[in-house]
């Protein structure tokens, strides 16, 4: 069985025409090479007053990947590290400190990310890190 991947819209459109034509839910899992439990999942979420409809279960999934998008750390958040970075603060002490005075709750680990993200798009955030990494490798890594 292949790796997980959302439904397309075609995908959609041929678990309704197989349903109609009185396929299986499993014989219908093996045509569009997915899970069966995929599409019991599928016909059970998206089904309305009329029964499956691909056209609205292709917009009640993408509503729904919608809606779990959230942006956790706001980009006023990342300016204000950015800042504190350049003040030489650690990743650890920006951490701490916007979850003492903002109620900001970002792990350091998640600085170091951006500040290494930072780097590969060219930034020169790494420079007011205390140690490289290459340093902080060797220290962790036997």
């Amino acid at each position: 069985m292949k790796r997980y991947t959302q439904l397309t819209q075609e995908e959609r459109y041929q678990i309704y025409a197989l349903q109609q034509m009185g396929h299986t839910q499993r014989e219908t899992a093996e045509v569009i090479e997915q899970s069966p439990s995929t599409v019991s999942r599928e016909l059970c979420r998206n089904k309305g007053l009329k029964g499956y409809r691909p056209k609205q279960a292709q917009r009640l999934a993408e509503n729904r990947r919608k809606d779990k998008v959230h942006v956790r750390i706001t980009s006023a958040t990342w300016q204000r590290v950015e800042r504190l970075l350049r003040e030489d603060w650690s990743p650890e002490q920006i951490s701490g400190w916007l979850l003492r005075e903002e109620d900001v709750s970002i792990s350091h680990e998640w600085i170091y990310r951006y500040v290494y993200a930072d780097k590969r798009r060219g930034g020169d955030l790494h420079r007011h890190l205390r140690l490289p990494k290459a340093t902080q490798e060797a220290l962790w890594w036997p």
